[in-house]
C-alpha cells in the first residue's frame, strides 16, 4: 500500500459512522406527582410490591407487569417509522434468590406472547436482547417480574438500541401569555428529572403577557440549573402562533447548530418528563424527518386519553376527529389498551416536535395568532412528505377540553383560519361551503347565541377580506383580537354571570329526543320559524351545558345556561330584532361569499409564502 493510499484508507476509517447506544425510555413504576395514577405505570397482578417512581420491591412470590400506558413499549409506532430493529432491556436486580424478568408483546388483537425471558439470580444486571420485527399493524412490548423465592428490588429499566445515526440537537420552546405560574411550574418540572434536564440542549420561554414569568421562583430555580441553555424572550402578543413559531425561528438561526428537533409546548401542560425523553428518543431515529406528537391526557381525569391520533375533514372545516375509527377518544387508558396502530394527520402543539429539516422545506408557521396553526402546519409538512406520528404511551396532562366555552373570540380566528387552511391545503367549493358556514351561523342564532353568530360572520368577512384585509394577519393578530373582543361586549348573552343570578326555583330543563343527523337542517327551519311567530315555550328555565344543543335550546324563549367551565352561567333570550339584522347579514353574505371566495382562495394561497418567511416573523417580532 503506497502512501496516498494509506492516508485514503486512514481518512475513509475517520469518516466511518460509528455505533453509539441510544436511551429510547425508561420504564418506570409511578407518576411524577401523587395524583398520578400509579397504575398508568404499573400493574401489580399478585403479591405485596411497593412501587416508587424508579424502583420496584417485591416481596417473595409476587408478580408485576407494565402493559400499562407509559409502561409499554410501543413497537408498532417504532417498526413502522423508526430504523429501530432490535432492543436490548436492561434491569438492575437486586435479590438474594431468583426473579424472573419477562419480555411480553401483544398484537392487533390483543393476543399476548412471551418474547424472551430471564432466569436471574442474586444480584445484577438482566440483559434481554428483543427484535421489534412483527408489529407492523399492531402491538407493543412490556415487562413481568416474578420474585420467585426471595425478595427482589427492580431498578434502573432502559430500553435501547445501537445506532449510527449523529447526535441531533434537542430543543424545548414553550410559549405563554399572562399564565406565569403555570408556566413556571411547566419548566420547573423539566429539570426535576436530571436526565431529561441534561438532554436539553436549549429551552426557549416566549414571553408575551405582562405578568412576567421571569418574577416567580420556580422560574429562577429552574433558570439557574439550565444556565445559558435557558433563553427567556419578551415579544408583543402574537397568540400561540406568534409564541411557537420564535422558538421554531430562534432554534433553526442561520448559524445554530444542527440538525436540530424543536419540542413545542403549552405553558400550562402538567408535563410527564419521560414523554419528553421518548419524543427526542423516537425522533433521532426515524427514516425520514417527520413530526413527532404527544398524546393529551386529561388534567382533571388523568387517566383519560383525548384521543388517539387526530385528522380534518377540510370540506366541513373539521379537526380534532378521529383519526380512524378503531382510535380511543375520551377513555380510560387505565382500563383500555390501543393495540392498533392510529396513524395520525396532524398533532395539536399541546406537545409536539418538529423536526429543523421542516422550517427548511416548507418555512414557519402561519401567523394566525390562534386555532388551526398547528393544524396547517402539520398539513403543510405532511404535503412535502414529512408525516406526523403521534406516539403512543407520549403524553402530558392538559386542561380538559370540555370545561372550555365554545362561545369566545376564539371563534373569529377558527372561522377565518379554517377557511383559509382548507383554501391552501385543499380548496373549497364556494356553494358547498357556503351552506355549511350558514348552517353554522344559523344554529347559533336559534340558539340565541347572537354574539357568537356575528363572531362568525366576523370570521368568513376577514376571509374574503385577504390577508391584507382590516382582520387580516398582517400584524399577527392584534387589531383583529380588540376589535373582537369590542364588537362581542355589545351581545349580553356573551357575559358570564355568577350562578346568583339564577332565579329562585327556576326549572331545568333536559335535553331528550335527538334529532336524526338528516333531519337536523328541517328542524332548524322549524325552530327559525317558531321565534319568528313568537312560539317558543314560556317561562324562563335553566339548561346544564351539556344539555345545551341548539335544538334544544331553542324551544324556550328565555334560558340561562351553564358556562362549560361550570363557574357561571349565560343569559340568553330571543330578540328577534336582532335575529332578523343578522339573518340579513348573514344572506348578504353567503351571496358575497360565493361571488368572491375563488379570488380569496387565489390571494391567500399567493400570500403563505411570504408569510411564514423569518422576514415575516422578523418584522412582527420588531426585530
Amino acid at each position: 500500500m503506497d502512501a496516498t493510499t494509506a492516508t485514503a484508507a486512514g481518512a475513509d476509517a475517520a469518516s466511518a459512522p460509528t455505533d453509539r447506544d441510544l436511551l429510547l425510555q425508561r420504564t418506570l413504576f409511578s407518576g411524577p406527582r401523587k395524583w398520578v395514577n400509579d397504575d398508568l405505570y404499573s400493574r401489580i397482578l399478585r403479591g405485596v410490591v411497593r412501587r416508587t417512581r424508579s424502583e420496584l420491591h417485591l416481596e417473595a412470590g409476587s408478580v408485576v407487569d407494565t402493559n400499562t400506558y407509559f409502561g409499554r413499549f410501543e413497537a408498532s409506532y417504532w417498526q413502522r417509522w423508526t430504523s429501530v430493529s432490535e432492543l436490548t432491556v436492561r434491569v438492575a436486580v437486586e435479590t438474594s434468590g431468583q426473579l424472573d424478568v419477562l419480555v411480553r408483546a401483544s398484537d392487533i388483537g390483543s393476543h399476548v406472547r412471551t418474547v424472551d425471558v430471564v432466569h436471574h439470580h442474586d444480584d445484577g444486571m438482566a440483559v434481554l436482547h428483543v427484535p421489534v420485527d412483527s408489529f407492523t399493524d399492531g402491538g407493543a412490548m412490556w415487562l413481568e417480574f416474578h420474585a420467585v423465592d426471595a425478595p427482589a428490588t427492580v431498578s434502573e429499566v432502559t430500553w435501547s438500541t445501537t445506532t449510527t445515526r449523529p447526535a441531533r440537537r434537542a430543543a424545548v420552546a414553550i410559549c405563554t401569555f399572562n399564565r406565569a405560574d403555570d408556566c413556571a411550574a411547566t419548566i420547573d418540572s423539566l429539570v426535576a428529572d436530571a436526565l431529561v434536564a441534561d438532554l436539553i440542549d436549549d429551552l426557549y420561554v416566549t414571553d408575551q403577557g405582562t405578568d412576567l414569568v421571569e418574577t416567580r421562583e420556580a422560574y429562577r430555580h429552574a433558570a439557574a440549573e439550565f444556565g445559558d441553555r435557558l433563553h427567556y424572550l419578551r415579544q408583543p402578543n402574537l397568540g400561540g402562533a406568534g409564541g411557537f413559531s420564535r422558538g421554531l425561528f430562534e432554534a433553526t438561526a442561520p448559524g445554530a447548530p444542527g440538525p436540530v428537533d424543536v419540542l413545542l409546548m403549552d405553558d400550562d401542560v402538567r408535563v410527564e418528563p419521560e414523554t419528553v425523553l421518548r419524543l427526542f428518543a423516537f425522533a433521532a431515529v426515524t427514516r425520514e424527518p417527520m413530526l413527532v406528537g404527544a398524546q393529551m391526557l386529561y388534567l382533571f381525569n388523568p387517566d383519560y386519553l383525548l384521543v388517539s391520533a387526530e385528522r380534518t375533514r377540510l370540506d366541513q372545516l373539521k379537526g380534532g376527529l378521529d383519526a380512524d375509527e378503531w382510535a380511543l377518544r375520551d377513555e380510560s387508558v387505565v382500563d383500555n389498551r390501543q393495540e392498533r396502530r392510529i396513524d395520525a394527520e396532524y398533532n395539536a402543539w399541546w406537545s409536539c416536535l418538529v423536526p429543523g429539516e421542516a422550517v427548511d422545506a416548507v418555512g414557519l408557521p402561519m401567523p394566525y395568532f390562534f386555532q388551526w396553526d398547528d393544524i396547517e402546519y402539520g398539513l403543510r409538512c405532511r404535503q412535502a412528505g414529512m408525516p406526523t406520528c403521534t406516539l403512543q404511551g407520549a403524553a402530558v396532562w392538559h386542561a380538559d377540553f370540555y370545561w372550555k366555552d365554545g362561545d369566545d373570540f376564539g371563534q373569529f380566528f377558527s372561522q377565518r383560519n379554517s377557511l383559509v387552511t382548507a383554501s391552501i391545503r385543499q380548496g373549497i367549493d364556494p356553494r358547498a361551503m357556503a351552506v355549511n358556514l350558514g348552517r353554522s351561523v344559523l344554529r347559533a342564532m336559534v340558539g340565541m347565541q347572537y354574539g357568537l353568530a356575528a363572531t362568525r360572520m366576523r370570521g368568513i368577512e376577514a376571509f374574503l377580506d385577504g390577508p391584507d384585509g382590516a382582520h387580516g394577519v398582517g400584524d399577527g393578530g392584534q387589531d383583529a383580537l380588540a376589535a373582537i373582543r369590542a364588537e362581542r361586549a355589545g351581545y349580553p348573552e356573551t357575559a358570564k354571570l355568577g350562578v346568583e343570578t339564577l332565579p329562585a326555583g327556576i326549572r331545568v330543563e333536559r335535553k331528550v329526543g335527538i334529532p336524526r343527523e338528516d333531519r337536523e337542517d328541517q328542524v332548524l327551519a322549524k325552530r327559525l320559524l317558531a321565534q319568528r311567530l313568537g312560539r317558543q315555550r314560556r317561562g324562563v328555565v335553566a339548561i346544564p351545558y351539556e344539555d345545551a344543543a341548539w335544538w334544544h335550546v331553542s324551544l324556550f324563549g328565555e334560558v340561562y345556561v351553564t358556562d362549560a367551565s361550570q363557574t357561571g352561567v349565560h343569559h340568553r333570550k330571543v330578540d328577534p330584532q336582532r335575529a332578523a339584522d343578522l339573518q340579513r347579514r348573514l344572506v348578504a353574505l353567503l351571496s358575497r361569499f360565493v361571488r368572491e371566495a375563488p379570488a380569496a382562495q387565489a390571494r391567500w394561497r399567493d400570500a403563505q409564502a411570504p408569510l411564514t418567511t423569518r422576514e415575516n416573523w422578523a418584522r412582527l417580532y420588531g426585530g
